[in-house]
């Protein structure tokens, strides 16, 4: 080869360095469990939105700091109280090279309402879904909805025609263990797509070379989602370097790993409540002792439960002071909550006690504890803990701790008496908590909870357009809700995210990476 060939082969190689983009990064992700489906409207799971939210993008979106910003919509307008009309980006594709189309939103918000989604309660008031044209959508709601932009944060748009083309026109049924086409793969318009996907073990995704979004937003070219269930082995690969970001990092583990050449820890209080429920609503429970009628009908074995829970010994004990004791089942920052409401009742056993045996269970009785194992911060060692403390006021209480995807799906069946759920608000309204788990029949009310009142107020949250008569019947609802004390709540989380120093990804309240934010330097 002569000189002059040299220098060419040289000079080419240079200018594509200068000209070319590096997006050579890969980042390996884990946390306790995996998404439980990729159908974006079958689950209301945190985790399982983690997931989508990489692939699939909503009309609106929460934005790192948590705002409402545009994402597939441009701008919005009410025509009058009850319609709203959304202009929508133009260029998006979907990862398949199809354009989007204002039929594919209006095919997604109303697949969202049907079968069995697990996002009907969410956008309840919608009546009706039109493609004016190619990039204009109109949604009609029941009455005013002040908030119908906060809850379509959480509806993800899918192509009608990959739906159609998949069998894929209604969301998988969950519950009932149904596997479709859209439960095991993706397809959506966001940054990444999913090229592999092998349930419980790896997850993969590549860069989608056709988002319309700003591809320097990022350097990631491929994301590993790697689950790994037990904490000690998941903080191990960290340190090690299997793994280079999680955002599930144990409350004992933070110091060692921040102290840790190489890594470091973010913390923030997550929006997020950890609770117990007690099914209230069965004649007869089906793992206690006592036959022939439920105690948790009676408040005064509710109150003994909570007055026998030692929260503080449980944030400084189990959670090394990252948590906070709640005595609502919402946390600051969404509308309806307050201080007030959210001061705990003090821990007192005696009391506890003398609730039981007013009640008509001096020497207490028996009953199970379901409590997920990879779902929430320490979530086992919490239930080891509430069941040392039940004990010592006499309830026998059996741990059946179990992964989440067979928790969650046991108490979708109704199969729980008393049970850890933890609750998130992306909507950062009461309303979002109502309509799960506390309107007669949500799909979350498992404690079965039922008031007349409360129904009513609910649906005056999604209707009610003057903001102090709002507030006012939220705090009625809440008022009627912490007086009844159909939840036991324990604490607010607080969350952090460990990594190696090099990655840098935006800690978000909600416990959301977007790693279209993320850098690997």
């Amino acid at each position: 080869m002569n000189i002059k060939n040299l220098m060419k082969i040289l000079l080419a190689l240079l200018f594509v360095g200068f000209i070319s983009p590096v997006y050579s990064a890969t980042l390996k992700w884990s946390m306790p469990g995996d998404s439980l489906t990729l159908d974006p409207h079958a689950q209301n799971e945190g985790p399982t939105h983690m997931v989508s939210r990489q692939v699939y993008e909503s009309l609106v979106t929460r934005g790192i700091d948590m705002s409402i910003e545009p994402q597939l919509a441009t701008s919005w307008e009410t025509t009058d109280p009850e319609t709203w009309v959304f202009a929508l980006r133009g260029g998006v594709k979907f990862s398949d090279g199809s354009n989007l189309k204002a039929s594919d939103v209006e095919f997604s918000i109303n697949r969202a309402l049907s079968g069995a989604s697990d996002m009907i309660e969410l956008i309840e008031s919608i009546t009706s879904v039109k493609a004016l044209n190619a990039f204009t959508v109109e949604i009609k709601t029941e009455g005013p909805n002040p908030i119908l932009l906060n809850q379509l944060s959480q509806i993800f748009i899918m192509s009608e025609e990959w739906s159609k083309k998949n069998g894929c026109e209604s969301p998988q049924d969950f519950d009932a263990s149904e596997e479709t086409f859209c439960s095991i793969n993706a397809m959506g318009t966001g940054p990444f797509e999913i090229t592999l996907r092998e349930q419980d073990t790896r997850t993969v995704f590549e860069r989608n070379s056709k988002w319309w979004g700003d591809q320097s937003q990022h350097n990631i070219d491929t994301i590993e989602l790697l689950p790994i269930n037990n904490d000690a082995t998941r903080v191990a690969a960290l340190l090690s370097g299997d793994i280079d970001f999680t955002n599930f990092t144990p409350a004992q583990d933070i110091n060692r790993i921040d102290g840790s050449s190489g890594h470091k820890v973010e913390s923030t209080p997550q929006a997020r409540t950890i609770f117990f429920g007690m099914d209230q609503g069965s004649d007869e429970l089906r793992s206690s002792n006592i036959k022939g009628k439920n105690p948790f009908k009676d408040k005064r074995v509710r109150l003994a439960f909570y007055h026998a829970l030692d929260m503080d010994a449980i944030k400084d004990k189990v959670m090394r002071g990252l948590s906070e004791p709640a005595g609502m089942i919402t946390f600051p920052g969404v509308q309806g909550y307050t201080k007030e409401l959210d001061a705990r009742l003090p821990y007192d056993p005696e009391k506890s006690k003398q609730l039981l045996a007013d009640a008509g269970y001096p020497d207490g009785f028996e009953i199970t504890l379901d409590c997920p194992n990879n779902r929430y911060i320490n979530d086992e060692a919490i239930c080891v803990a509430a069941v040392s403390m039940l004990a010592k006021v006499g309830i026998k209480v059996n741990l059946n701790a179990l992964p989440k995807s067979i928790h969650f799906k046991n108490l979708q069946n109704d199969l729980s008496d008393f049970y850890m759920l933890g609750w998130g608000v992306p909507t950062f309204d009461s309303h979002y908590v109502y309509s799960f788990l506390l309107a007669s029949g949500g799909s979350w009310n498992k404690v079965g909870f039922n008031d007349a009142r409360v129904d009513e107020l609910i649906g005056t949250m999604l209707t009610e357009t003057n903001l102090d008569q709002r507030n006012a019947n939220i705090a009625e609802a809440w008022a009627i809700v912490q007086d009844n004390m159909p939840y036991l709540p324990l604490h607010h989380q607080v969350i952090s995210w460990g990594s190696k120093s090099n990655v840098d990804v935006p800690i978000r309240t909600n416990n959301e990476p977007l790693f279209r934010h993320a850098k690997v330097n």
